[in-house]
């Protein structure tokens, strides 16, 4: 796989499934060269064969959910003012209808179980800022006046003047005649505008200083449902409430369904038939700040104000996976779990955890309709298939990944191999064409409760395919692993995580003879930005290294990070010494490999200040070193990032490799 194959990259979004059982649709999203952004459309899927159809032709159409009568296909498409709104369509085709004209835009929206009505979230914000006033640009804004640890988002910015709020819409008629822009008349005057809204109005049940999430309607479509914290410590722990508001009452009162004292951070809510709810949501401990290591569990609640009882124990099964989320069946629920690698679909009820989906794969989304299962899927060749759970097993009946695999993608070889201490460490190896000796790059995932995974990884892949043998495993400290796994490393960052990943390497070089010991490369991302400053500050191997968007210096991380406030504290503590003796900034005079510092302008994970104080002591203290800076991206770059940037980020490191650990396809000849 080359840098520009990225554009084979195909995921799928979760599956809306029709309660017929027979068909689904997916919203796949690819990186385009051409466009510069992620594209992707809407798909049928017919789920006896896998043959599929585009049924919309939107630039980024996204999250497609079907109404329970299986009559409306709605989604997320941007509006002609590039606001992401709802738009609604007929299941069996047809032109889609703008549903929804939220200023802010949307960010996740739930149909009532009549079919009737829309729920959704969106910022609101104060006017005056971000654009809210034609020809008034940032620079131009009044000051903002801080007084809240939450005031920065990633890929946001400022959140001063910006609340996130419930609305209720009208499902549009969708036979109605479409809507015409009003044509100028002679008789106009300069203020004359078009005074037919595009949308029915919606109706903000919210209200105040407070974010909202996770809409979702009651069972009897009455109230509307989410998550929020309202608590008087809220801007000094992690924990939220459950409420609901009523379906039609403008800017009404919340009424609390699960209070922030059960000291919990839930992800979603989904009510039973019963009355009752299911939550995935995590314990945050005594602090209400204790996140580390947290598995999301699924709890349930019998009744508004109930005790919410666990169904899945914190040390067991981990639900908490990006896009995890729980699907209520008739008998018991679906949820996905993340393990060694792996996520699988898992059916639970009091009585046990059953695996519905399981193998070399992750598990993206879900959904269920006339007894059929389905999900989409990761594999080792490709970002995203459908799979359907049936009386025949589990079958994955789609081909979304077959560009990707003309472009020679390379299968990894899975190790578990022994650790110092005599434990183990699980991971992968990807070997290049030929008998070798080839040069080593050993990757480091972010997190650090996170997971390297068995999906296809265009990081490993492109690698592979420029001569280099690519390592990488889930030391002590990442997901999938257990509780205590990745509680190994709190106050003790740079400890058994540096061993875990340098035992995996040299039994990595140990198991495959073609690997080449003495020409070594290390890098990665975020947490794995800190582990290679890190390791190159403790371990003089290496030819050379890439430090990319690091937590580099835990001192300064508070109050220019947007979790800078929690996380430091809970990973490397609070004592001043302590904190220093796991700070790869303190130590970068000990470095002496060639290192190549990239990071992103507009990165408020882990700002820009960290690489650029760690570059300068680098430059200073005379260590061969670049900084590349990208303009306009945050700390998502190599993830869903400009896809020029995507390429050109590669480009430079190859460039790099080819410096210090030239391979015949990669000499920058």
């Amino acid at each position: 796989m080359r840098a520009e194959d990225i554009e084979q990259l195909v995921s799928l979004s979760r599956p809306a499934v029709h309660p017929s059982g027979t068909w689904a649709v997916v919203a796949t999203s690819r990186p385009s060269l051409r466009a510069n952004r992620n594209v992707g459309q809407l798909w049928r899927v017919s789920l006896t064969d896998g043959t599929r159809r585009r049924i919309t032709g939107g630039v980024a159409d996204r999250a497609p959910q079907l109404s329970a009568d299986g009559e409306a296909l709605l989604f997320l498409r941007a509006d002609a003012k590039g606001k992401q709104q709802v738009w609604a369509m007929r299941a069996e085709g047809g032109e889609p209808v703008q549903a929804t004209s939220l200023d802010g835009g949307v960010d996740a929206f739930a149909i009532s179980p009549e079919g009737d009505r829309i729920a959704c979230t969106g910022a609101v914000i104060e006017p005056g800022r971000y654009g809210s006033v034609e020809g008034l640009d940032a620079a131009h804004e009044s000051p903002r006046l801080i007084t809240r640890n939450r005031n920065l988002a990633n890929g946001t910015g400022s959140l001063v003047g910006r609340r996130t709020h419930v609305f209720v819409a009208a499902m549009p008629d969708l036979d109605a005649e479409p809507f015409y822009e009003r044509a100028p008349h002679p008789h106009d005057l300069p203020s004359t505008s078009d005074d037919l809204p595009r949308t029915a109005p919606a109706i903000q049940l919210s209200h105040g200083d407070f974010d909202h999430a996770a809409p979702v309607f009651s069972s009897d479509g009455r109230r509307v449902l989410c998550v929020t914290a309202r608590h008087a410590t809220r801007d000094d722990d992690l924990v939220n409430a459950v409420v609901e508001f009523d379906a039609h009452v403008p800017q009404g009162e919340p009424h609390t369904i699960l209070s922030s004292r059960a000291g919990l951070s839930v992800d979603q809510v989904q009510p039973t038939p019963d009355g009752g709810f299911v939550l995935l949501a995590q314990r945050m401990g005594d602090s209400g700040r204790d996140f580390v290591a947290r598995h999301t569990q699924l709890l349930v609640l019998e009744q508004p104000g109930a005790h919410p009882e666990e169904v899945t124990d914190e040390g067991g099964a981990d639900l908490g996976e990006g896009g995890s989320h729980a699907t209520v069946v008739e008998d018991g629920v679906l949820v996905q779990e993340r393990t060694r690698g792996r996520v699988r679909l898992l059916h639970v009820t009091g009585g046990g955890i059953k695996e519905l989906i399981g193998g070399d794969l992750e598990v993206v989304g879900h959904g269920v309709g006339a007894g059929v299962t389905v999900a989409t899927v990761a594999t080792p060749t490709s970002a995203g298939e459908v799979a359907v759970l049936d009386d025949r097993g589990v079958t994955v009946i789609t081909d979304f990944g077959a560009g990707l695999q003309r472009t020679g993608i390379v299968e990894p070889v899975e190790h578990e191999l022994a650790g110092r201490d005599g434990g183990s460490v699980h991971g992968w190896v990807w070997l290049p064409e030929g008998p070798g000796p080839h040069p080593v790059l050993l990757n480091i995932h972010g997190g650090p409760f996170a997971q390297y995974s068995i999906g296809v990884f265009d990081e490993a892949q492109v690698a592979v395919a420029a001569g280099y043998a690519v390592v990488q495993c889930n030391p002590r400290g990442s997901a999938g692993y257990g509780r205590e796994h990745g509680l190994a490393i709190r106050q003790s960052m740079g400890t058994v995580d540096m061993h875990d990943v340098l035992d995996f390497l040299d039994g990595a070089i140990a198991a495959h003879p073609e690997l080449d010991g003495q020409r070594l490369g290390v890098m990665g991302g975020s947490y794995g930005g800190y582990l290679t400053a890190w390791i190159i500050a403790n371990d003089q191997r290496f030819t050379a290294a890439i430090v990319e968007r690091g937590f580099l210096d835990p001192e300064t991380f508070v109050g220019t990070s947007d979790i800078g406030w929690f996380f430091g504290g809970e990973y490397t503590g609070t004592d001043a010494e302590a904190v220093r003796a796991q700070s790869p900034m303190a130590r970068v005079g000990d470095v002496r490999t060639p290192t190549l510092v990239v990071h992103s302008e507009e990165d408020w994970r882990c700002p820009p200040e960290q690489a650029q104080r760690y570059w300068a002591a680098l430059k200073r203290q005379g260590v061969e070193t670049a900084l590349l800076l990208f303009p306009g991206e945050n700390h998502e770059l190599t993830r869903s990032g400009q896809p020029r940037h995507r390429v050109e980020r590669f480009e430079h490191v190859l460039r790099w490799w080819a410096k210090h650990l030239p391979t015949a396809q990669n000499h920058g000849a």
